[in-house]
């Protein structure tokens, strides 16, 4: 048993600012569960192994919970408060996340929340007033618990009622880090992550790569997966084109194919694996089977055979890189 009787749900993303937030909170002796929600736009290597080293670090359970359906139908494409630099829609992302979490209050037998934010730290997530707004839409906002900024931000119900000390918690302010760079070492935590960008959606390209993919299809939760990886060109008649970079890509081009796309390969020489539309003309097999060719290790002057799904096409790579470069989804 916990030593104030109280529990608490933390919105845990594997970074180390929501790792403070709950080591703060439990060393008060409340017990917490650490939630990783699964929106499907995380980096391409799978984080599970780190968030439970992090959460081990800690002492608290990992749980987590794949939204990756209802992301898509509900919040990525009709964000009531816009997107950022980007194609993240941060605002109404949090906010969803919190209310899935309140839900769960309940079921799970918590009295509050936790989040990792800090005030001022990301321009469009963590300005002061939108902290406000995600705290609105979620219907949160005498539960929630931003512990690396309580002292900066009006008490909570779990600090009016005595359940965490309030001045035991922080008042970070801005994107300065020092205080939590600080706190890390003062408490031994071990291989936490640099900060960084952890949504892809706040990435440039792989923005422009989804931009690109909405206006030839509708994107389900299957083809996230081939979006973060590879090269990617459009081919004349439309079809949509990857091309692995390295044995990785290769490994995770050929884990997410779908019926929608059907796999390149070399047969006689060695070199990257592809997908193309399943759906793609003949003219763009031929091309993509060129293109494919063109990146393996293969000569101009010898014929190359690549098979795209049960078809087998002889090809002639061309002399360079520099055809496919028209092909290229602009980035």
């Amino acid at each position: 048993m916990n030593k104030t009787g109280h529990r608490a749900i933390a919105l845990f993303s594997g970074g180390l600012d929501s790792t403070l937030a709950i080591h703060l909170v439990k060393s008060q002796g409340v017990e917490v569960i650490a939630l990783n929600i699964d929106i499907g736009f995380g980096s391409t290597k799978s984080k599970l192994e780190h968030m439970q080293h992090m959460c081990d670090q800690v002492g608290v359970e990992l749980r987590t919970l794949d939204i990756r359906d209802q992301y898509l139908k509900e919040i990525l494409f009709n964000p009531k408060y816009g997107y950022g630099k980007n194609f993240n829609p941060c605002i109404d992302c949090h906010g969803n996340m919190f209310k899935i979490a309140k839900a769960l209050m309940e079921p799970w037998g918590a009295d509050f929340l936790i989040s990792g934010e800090v005030v001022g730290q990301r321009p469009m997530s963590q300005r002061r007033d939108a902290l406000d707004l995600v705290t609105g839409l979620s219907e949160t906002d005498d539960i929630l618990l931003r512990p690396l900024s309580s002292k900066a931000l009006p008490p909570t119900l779990p600090e009016r009622e005595g359940w965490v000390d309030r001045e035991k918690l922080l008042g970070i302010t801005g994107r300065n880090r020092e205080v939590q760079l600080k706190m890390a070492e003062e408490i031994g935590l071990k291989d936490y992550e640099k900060p960084g960008g952890g949504c892809l959606l706040t990435d440039e390209n792989f923005s422009a790569k989804l931009r690109e993919f909405i206006q030839h299809d509708t994107l389900e939760v299957e083809d996230i997966a081939l979006l973060k990886c590879g090269r990617h060109l459009r081919l004349p008649d439309g079809a949509k084109l990857v091309i692995g970079r390295h044995k990785e890509d290769n490994e995770m081009i050929e884990a997410a194919i779908t019926p929608k796309y059907e796999k390149i390969r070399l047969i006689d020489a060695i070199g990257p694996i592809g997908a193309i539309s399943a759906n793609a003309s003949e003219s763009d097999r031929e091309l993509a089977a060129k293109l494919t060719a063109t990146y393996g290790k293969t000569s101009p002057e010898k014929p190359c055979t690549v098979q795209i799904g049960n078809m087998v096409h002889a090809v002639t790579p061309f002399d360079s890189k520099e055809p496919a470069k028209k092909y290229f989804i602009k980035t």
